[in-house]
Order: C-alpha cells, then structure tokens, then sequence
C-alpha cells in the first residue's frame, strides 16, 4: 500500500497530535504564569490604590495610573481568551479533528501549527479572510 502524500491526508496522526498537545500544554503553562503576573499587578494597583490618601496625588498622575490599570486588564482578559482557545485546541485533539482547516477542510501546515497552535485557519483561508 502506497504511502500518503501529507496533501492526501484528512487528518494528522496520534504521534503527531501528541507532539501538537505538549506544545499547547507548554503554551497554557506559559500563558498561566503571564495571567497571574497580570492579576498580581491589578491586585497591586487595588491596594496602592485603597492605602493612598486623595491628597497625594494629583489628577494626571491619577490619569496615568487609571491607563496604566486598563492596559495590564486589557493584557490580563488577552491572556484568558489565549488560554481559552489552547483549551479548545486540546478538545480538538482530543476529538481528532485538529488541524483542519475550517473552512477549506484540508490540514493546516504542521508549521503554522507551531507557531499559532490555537488556530482553525490554514494560511489559504486566513489569507482569503482578509481580501
């Protein structure tokens, strides 16, 4: 029986879904390490915020640090959509259908795969979105 050519396959196998789900397991790990630096910031911010007497500082420092708080929230709700969609990926592993393109049905390259592990989209398909 002849071998498959990799444009042949409908989808990828058990080894390589394995190889896919330690680098998404890698990447949750990563990203959860991130979100709770993120949090410990806000929950910084909390404190300095509740011990500071109004007097000490004045409005645009409070502007500044109000930005500043927006952007680490910003960062932090970033950061759980990330690792939302790494869990979605691993259920797609798990149901055997990662790495298929879902709009062209065919297998996004293992190469973007690890790059953006998380994605639905093959390059084709991205590429078209954008047009």
């Amino acid at each position: 029986m002849a071998k498959k050519n990799d444009e042949d396959k409908v989808r990828y196998s058990d080894k390589e879904l394995a190889e896919f789900k330690q680098i998404i397991l890698d990447k949750i790990e990563e990203s959860e390490v991130d979100l709770k630096h993120f949090q410990g910031q806000l929950d910084h911010s909390d404190e300095n915020a509740d011990n500071e007497s109004s007097n000490s500082f004045n409005m645009m420092e409070d502007g500044a640090e109000s930005m500043n708080r927006e952007k680490i929230a910003a960062l932090a709700h970033r950061q759980r959509k990330f690792i939302m969609q790494l869990q979605a990926a691993l259920v797609r592993i798990e149901n055997k259908t990662y790495g298929i393109c879902r709009e062209t049905g065919k297998l996004i390259s293992p190469e973007r795969l690890r790059i953006v592990p998380h994605t639905t989209l093959s390059i084709e398909a991205k590429n078209s979105q954008s047009k």
